[in-house]
């Protein structure tokens, strides 16, 4: 994902200094033009910085900086540039964030994506942005060159993250339900691509039922595109703001043993979309699709 958004931004014209803990990953970045950075201080030179990471760890680390990373970017970035955080994390890690960045007279932007690698590629992210109304202005053509749409949804960043969790826990209960709807048709002898082709084309058109309804049905898990750990983590993350929140949330408990169940059989390097291969499998007919 983050390759993605580099590769576009250099394509819109905009200076480039690229960091990965894994030097490799940047290679294709630096044939383009972009600048290797050794560290992530030296990735925050300029006037903003985006992290595109995994989770809160890695965002922490990056951020406030530790043994192996030297100086993070509190440390390293220059007053008032921008942190524009476009991971998944959770609505505790954005507000301390936030805080931290406004106390080092920095401004924070989270800008959680929707879309997976091959939009992030095309430039087609959908991006939800909080943060200060003017740190918010200075940083939207960046986000016009990564996605085709920017919703600026409050000046609380934390609200973005919240926004981008329920999506993901959304998506996720969609893909199990397509995988038990899926394992039903499929038991009774339903052709499952003619099946899909159908609930796409009259009740359901959106583009999350055409993605995950064709991976299911192809059983194309591999490589992932989101791997399954990745969906385990927010579902996690979900859960946390429920209880915050004290809102229930008992679709997002059923998700969390799915996940569980995949990983716990050797389903960790697929995409999250092969919980669906957990109905097939207790309704009788799926092969070890985790192995």
């Amino acid at each position: 994902m983050g390759a993605g958004i580099a590769a576009n931004l250099l394509r819109a014209g905009h200076e480039v200094t690229a960091y990965n803990r894994s030097p490799d990953k940047v290679d294709a970045l630096e044939q383009q033009g972009a600048h290797r950075a050794d560290t992530v201080a030296d990735a925050c030179r300029g006037d903003v910085v985006f992290t595109m990471l995994a989770d809160d760890d890695a965002v922490r680390g990056v951020t406030f900086g530790d043994v192996d990373l030297a100086n993070g970017i509190l440390d390293s970035l220059p007053s008032p540039g921008v942190h524009i955080s476009c991971s998944t994390i959770s609505v505790r890690l954005s507000a301390q964030l936030a805080q931290a960045h406004a106390d080092a007279g920095q401004r924070f932007v989270a800008a959680p994506v929707f879309g997976r690698p091959e939009a992030a590629a095309a430039a087609t992210l959908f991006v939800v942005a909080a943060g200060a109304p003017s740190a918010v202005a200075d940083v939207e053509g960046l986000f016009d060159a990564i996605g085709q749409r920017t919703f600026v949804v409050a000046e609380d960043p934390p609200a973005a993250n919240l926004i981008k969790l329920s999506g993901n826990f959304l998506i996720a209960s969609v893909i199990e339900s397509l995988g038990e709807a899926i394992a039903l048709v499929g038991k009774a002898g339903v052709e499952t691509h003619q099946y899909v082709d159908i609930l796409t084309s009259t009740l359901f058109g959106a583009p999350v039922y055409k993605t995950y309804g064709g991976l299911i049905a192809d059983e194309q898990f591999e490589p992932a595109g989101f791997a399954a750990p990745l969906g385990l983590k927010d579902i996690r993350l979900v859960l946390e703001a429920g209880e915050q929140l004290a809102v229930p949330l008992p679709i997002a408990g059923l998700l969390r043993d799915r996940f569980l169940t995949l990983i716990a059989n050797g389903g960790e390097h697929l995409d999250w979309s092969a919980i669906a291969t957990l109905s097939a499998s207790d309704a009788g007919t799926g092969s070890d699709d985790s192995a």
